[in-house]
């Protein structure tokens, strides 16, 4: 996994790692037993510091996702990942086909990210899986993740 830092988006370093790493264990990306990039590596190819990527590695550990073993790195514990949101389901199918349609339309990232915050907006109305969702989407300012 790399990570990639918007340092115009707002969004601390660290919270875009958070996201970033979250964002991987929901589309199966990253999956139990994987081992993150280690704070140096995350330093070499994003200049941040060290202690950026141990402070979100820190939060991670906190929720129970990753779990630092001495001496190898820090590790996935558990996966976020659903099958209906894998990278073969028919609905990431049916999305990815909408998304063309919207750049077919001449729409801009920011206008579809626009669209998706809204609609999510109102059919998640005051759930935590809302405000997840636009923030995983950069509602306001994350940046998606890396491949």
């Amino acid at each position: 996994m790399e990570f990639r830092i918007d340092r115009r988006s707002g969004v601390a370093a660290y919270q875009q790692i958070v996201q970033q790493t979250k964002q991987a264990l929901r589309l199966g990306v990253l999956l139990p037993g994987d081992r993150l990039p280690t704070a140096k590596e995350v330093s070499q190819t994003c200049a941040v510091n060290p202690n950026t990527t141990l402070k979100a590695y820190r939060e991670l550990e906190r929720e129970g996702l990753v779990e630092p073993r001495p001496g190898l790195g820090t590790f996935v514990r558990r996966s976020l990942a659903r099958p209906q949101a894998g990278a073969d389901s028919p609905l990431r199918t049916e999305l990815a086909g909408w998304m063309d349609r919207a750049r077919e339309a001449g729409l801009e990232r920011e206008d579809v990210t626009a669209l998706v915050a809204s609609v999510l907006e109102e059919r998640y109305a005051g759930s935590t899986v809302a405000a997840a969702n636009a923030e995983a989407l950069g509602t306001p300012g994350a940046r998606s993740t890396g491949e």
